[in-house]
């Protein structure tokens, strides 16, 4: 029989082994969700996230997203940013009010998997992710201050950006640049300070480079501090806040000098007809009486060396 004393001291030793398990199952989680979380802060910054989002910091193009994994059902997180359209083409009242409280700026859908997505919620959660998150605070001492002059310069490619990028206007148009504005690749930026909440939310979306195209643009020469203050500036101006009626009237202008170019044109061209011998030799009579000019003669009148040669008889 095994003494009392033995049988508490490996009671005794079982017990420490068992906590000590414990305590090893229980910190698993921890070291996954710290590695989830690590993989969530590259995602939110690879995928752009920073240029509409800050944690912390207030909101810019988009919420501030600080808290957000407290504030919202884990679920409804998980398909907002996986794909925002078709939470919001569900008709989900909490993303159609967002939507509209953040001036009708449509989220984008990042093509993200469910374990990327998981990852970015557990950036989000984790307790450091507002130091961790990159990104320019919206406060309006932080506003872009830059030349509007210098500004539509560098937009309409007068001058050439600090890094060598192409002219704004190569992709998208805007007020005050004049009636034949810009390109249509991208949307137009005219009223695109308002639209976005205010210079500083404009200036971290650029920034940012979220879009694929500006990103390929933008990634190998990206634009200064100094560049996209002043290229804001321009933006945020009070003539660019809608096209003028100038250059309404310009474009109907020259929509009318085109019309009378092509009218010179064809008119030109018709004229050809007659001097060429087109209508005018199916309205002669013969100078001799054979009908055909092959036979009876040639008709009265000026005709084109081009046309006669036609009706030489062959030898």
């Amino acid at each position: 029989m095994m003494s009392d004393k033995r049988l508490a001291s490996l009671s005794w030793r079982s017990i420490v082994a068992l906590a000590a398990l414990a305590g090893m199952c229980a910190a698993l989680p921890s070291v996954a969700n710290a590695a989830d979380a690590k993989a969530g802060q590259q995602l939110f910054q690879q995928k752009g996230c920073t240029a509409c989002h800050t944690i912390g910091k207030g909101d810019l193009v988009g919420p501030d997203l600080k808290g957000i994994t407290e504030q919202r059902p884990h679920d409804w997180l998980q398909k907002w940013i996986a794909a925002p359209d078709k939470v919001l083409a569900s008709k989900d009242e909490y993303a159609v009010n967002l939507l509209h409280k953040y001036h009708d700026v449509q989220m984008p859908s990042l093509g993200l998997s469910t374990s990327e997505v998981d990852d970015i919620l557990a950036f989000l959660a984790a307790p450091g992710a507002a130091a961790e998150a990159s990104g320019p605070a919206p406060a309006a001492a932080n506003a872009p201050k830059g030349n509007p002059e210098i500004g539509k310069d560098l937009f309409t490619g007068v001058l050439r950006f600090a890094n060598g990028g192409p002219p704004c206007m190569a992709c998208h148009s805007a007020g005050g640049i004049g009636a034949l504005g810009g390109g249509q690749l991208g949307p137009d930026l005219t009223e695109v300070v308002k639209r976005y909440g205010g210079a500083s939310a404009v200036d971290a979306f650029v920034a940012g480079t979220p879009t694929p195209t500006m990103k390929a643009v933008w990634s190998q020469r990206p634009l200064t501090p100094e560049d996209r203050a002043n290229v804001v500036s321009f933006l945020a101006q009070a003539e660019v806040a809608q096209r003028p009626t100038e250059a309404i009237w310009q474009l109907a202008g020259l929509a009318a000098l085109g019309v009378v170019i092509l009218l010179a044109l064809a008119a030109v061209n018709w004229s050809h007809r007659l001097r060429f011998g087109v209508r005018r030799p199916m309205m002669a009579k013969p100078t001799t009486g054979g009908s055909d000019p092959r036979n009876g003669g040639w008709f009265t009148g000026p005709y084109h060396p081009g046309w006669k040669a036609r009706f030489k008889s062959e030898r």
